[in-house]
């Protein structure tokens, strides 16, 4: 099936196209003769509400510094084409192409169920990640304000938490991320993919430009909040060539830290990634693929722990080689210390006696 969606109707959006998911039933266009794909409106964003029953996610992945994170919206308006968590919204009988960064899903009730979570007699606390499956600062944040009434909650109980994101919205929760990073309860990572705006406009249409989340990068820093230089993800043979701009200007506006992670193609990412390739950059599309295949035996993608998120071969040493070479010159490969997790205190709630004592 032809799924593919004219330029017009797609302005600003990462995919080009709409497949179906690998739940949802065949999407099959039909011309009935009285229009064209031309003449259809320009899609737009929608959001739907969602009632979270949970809202904290466990993991035991080797190859993740953290065992839980939440997420307060399913979907991604940036649009990010290389987004790994695209193939989640096939589990909603959407498809992980255009409708992953124009049906979204809210969760508004996240901060009471958060409360709820951290309340429990049993739950143990360590280190809790938010951003790690869809940016928590994504447009749609402005108005909701989701990601900030969670904030709230975990700095209630000081709860430490590690945010990543490519969103300057940040920056308007810097009066509760200040306070909770003096008393070490947070972390940020920002990240940046390249330099060059034209290409990240294409890459990631509706994410701030590099220089605004630079700019970001120093407003945080600046504020007394530990940011990390997130170089991800590193596209071989499109930003490949920047890595070392990349940790300059990021150790430049203020980040005392910095990581890597190679270009990654779970799932419908590859197919929608390859389609992306053909429009915008063809002349590279064959040497990105290449490179990819070089470093997962053959495959466009090898899912394995240890092995997903750098792949292998003489181009993945080579990067990491780089990487290393960078961050030591500029200072940014020293290990961070950890976040603190012996604050945490349940706040008193209504109806609990007071302690005499």
């Amino acid at each position: 099936m032809d799924s593919h969606i004219v330029q017009e109707r797609r302005r600003a959006r990462g995919a080009v196209t709409n497949a179906s998911g690998r739940f949802d039933l065949e999407r099959l266009g039909v011309d009935d003769g009285w229009e064209r794909d031309e003449d259809l409106a320009p899609i737009k964003t929608s959001v739907q509400d969602e009632v979270a029953r949970s809202l904290i996610t466990y993991n035991k992945s080797p190859d993740l510094p953290f065992d839980r994170s939440i997420n307060p919206y399913r979907g991604c308006e940036h649009g990010c084409v290389y987004c790994f968590a695209r193939p989640t919204h096939a589990y909603l009988g959407l498809s992980p192409g255009l409708d992953f960064e124009t049906r979204l899903i809210a969760r508004p009730n996240a901060p009471q169920v958060l409360r709820q979570e951290l309340g429990r007699v049993g739950y143990k606390v360590r280190a809790l990640a938010i951003g790690t499956n869809t940016d928590p600062y994504q447009p749609i944040e402005k108005q909701r304000a989701i990601t900030r009434a969670c904030l709230n909650v975990l700095s209630d109980f000081n709860h430490p938490v590690a945010i990543v994101t490519k969103g300057a919205l940040i920056e308007r929760d810097i009066d509760i991320l200040a306070p909770m990073a003096a008393r070490g309860l947070v972390r940020v990572g920002v990240s940046v993919t390249t330099l060059d705006p034209d290409l990240s406009r294409r890459m990631e249409p509706r994410v701030p430009t590099p220089t605004r989340r630079l700019a970001t990068i120093r407003a945080l820093s600046d504020a007394g909040i530990p940011v990390r230089l997130m170089a991800s993800p590193v596209v071989p043979a499109l930003t490949d060539h920047e890595l070392e701009a990349l940790l300059a200007a990021g150790s430049a506006a203020g980040a005392d830290a910095a990581s890597w992670i190679m270009l990654r193609l779970p799932r419908e990412v590859s197919v929608l990634w390859q389609e992306w390739l053909a429009e915008h950059v063809p002349d590279r599309a064959d040497r990105v693929m290449a490179r990819l295949r070089e470093m997962h035996g053959g495959r466009d993608y090898d899912p394995r722990w240890g092995h997903r998120m750098r792949g292998q071969g003489h181009y993945a040493e080579m990067i990491a080689q780089r990487f290393v070479a960078a961050a030591r010159r500029l200072g940014l490969d020293h290990k961070v210390p950890d976040l603190r997790c012996d604050l945490f205190a349940r706040p008193l709630q209504a109806g609990d006696q007071l302690s005499l004592f």
